[in-house]
């Protein structure tokens, strides 16, 4: 780590300060990530009543966030001249019956009435009332809503001073005798989902590192403590962590800036795996295992996997996007633990103001980003198999005119057909 160290400090007099595109970060969907600065004050204000923020959020990231400041009254003005309202012009109810069915056929199955409600708002631009998702839900899916209330969550105490005082970084193996490696970080004090990535590897120390890169550069900073399950996939974000926090004058500066631990340490990161796994993990992971026991896929044949994963990482990386924004976006509510904030995870990070703490991030130059990526990041691998294999597949689409899926069963099926013409050439 230390070698690492001294090679950024002996080349930043000599790296150029370009400042390419951030790949591997989470999409951005909210005005307050620094590449949305530029929207007008009316398409500002509709963003966020889009994404479900209250009026008093909204005017708190206008003046916080973009330094526009409004009265409520004038909020309201110009929402009604826009036709925003939360409770009116309700969707058509066979609109939503028919999201909700949709939603059932898929990993929507295992998540509850409040989420179902931020998808049909955020995924389908619905406007509906959550008990009427609640007594939709109770109809179509009763042995679910059974299911879900029979859970408990047994939560342990934990403590955060304020956002980016300490990032949780971790893989996800869940999917990964499928092919399918995730790979997350959050935030300790908001429960912001900072990165949530499908792709080939989760355990390669540069593809980490970029991941890691990207999101300061999108969010403008380095967080004091990074914290890790111990391993070596993580060498490269610790000797990166630790040269941006060199020059700090706190207690975690340079080395302590970086934590190993076992993953009850590592709560925070672990308690989210546990969300996803409810919430979308664990319908992949049925839906695999039942091809797998038809007879359709055999892990030990490598087309069979490399099909799989052609057919898949794409799908299950834009529902991990929408899982994280959701996340992000839905209302954490208050617990027993008073030093937990209750909140939405975007509000409580973005505008740490409203609880009166600080943000505890360290700035840190493009140039210097530019660097640690030039030593310790690999270009990200964004095939969703191997480059022999996509090639093949194109190919047998193109004679046989298949595309691309859009839901699980147009890939079920497309694996299929490859499959066939592949063990027929």
């Amino acid at each position: 780590m230390a070698s690492i160290v001294s090679r950024m400090l002996v080349s930043l007099s000599v790296i150029c300060c370009c400042l390419p595109s951030c790949k591997a970060v989470l999409h951005s969907y909210i005005p307050a990530v620094q590449q949305n600065i530029g929207q007008n004050r009316d398409g500002l204000i509709s963003t966020y009543f889009h994404l479900g923020f209250s009026h008093v959020e909204i005017l708190s990231f206008l003046i916080l966030s973009h330094g526009i400041r409004l009265s409520l009254r004038q909020l309201k003005r110009i929402l009604r001249n826009q036709g925003l309202f939360r409770r009116r012009n309700y969707s058509n109810p066979h609109e939503i019956v028919s999201a909700v069915e949709r939603e059932l056929r898929g990993s929507g199955s295992t998540i509850g009435y409040r989420l179902m409600v931020q998808r049909l708002r955020n995924d389908y631009g619905l406007v509906v009332a959550k008990e009427t998702v609640r007594l939709i839900l109770k109809t179509l899916d009763p042995e679910g809503v059974e299911r879900r209330s029979r859970r408990r969550l047994k939560r342990r105490k934990y403590y955060a001073k304020g956002p980016n005082y300490i990032w949780h970084i971790d893989g996800y193996d869940k999917l990964k005798p499928f092919g399918f490696c995730i790979h997350g970080a959050i935030d300790g004090y908001s429960r912001r989902i900072l990165w949530l990535e499908a792709s080939v590897t989760n355990n390669d120390p540069s593809v980490i590192a970029e991941y890691y890169c990207d999101c300061i550069k999108q969010v403008g900073g380095a967080p004091r403590i990074v914290s890790v399950d111990e391993g070596t996939d993580s060498c490269n974000v610790a000797g990166i962590q630790c040269f941006f926090r060199r020059n700090g004058t706190d207690s975690f500066a340079g080395d302590k800036s970086f934590m190993y631990g076992r993953s009850v340490s590592n709560q925070r990161i672990e308690a989210w795996w546990s969300f996803l796994r409810k919430t979308d993990s664990d319908w992949w992971i049925k839906l695999f295992k039942d091809i797998q026991e038809a007879g359709i896929y055999c892990d030990s044949n490598p087309i069979h996997v490399e099909c799989l994963k052609f057919c898949f990482m794409q799908l299950i990386q834009g529902e991990l996007k929408h899982v994280a924004e959701h996340w992000n976006l839905h209302r954490i509510r208050p617990c027993r633990n008073s030093d937990s904030p209750a909140g939405r995870p975007d509000v409580l990070y973005f505008l740490p103001e409203l609880e009166e703490v600080m943000d505890y991030s360290t700035p840190v130059p493009s140039n210097e980003i530019d660097l640690a990526k030039e030593i310790c990041c690999d270009e990200l691998i964004e095939q969703p198999a191997s480059r022999e294999f996509v090639e093949l597949a194109h190919l047998i689409m193109d004679e046989e005119d298949l595309t691309m899926p859009d839901d699980a069963q147009e890939a079920l099926s497309l694996y299929i057909d490859l499959i066939y013409h592949i063990e027929n050439i």
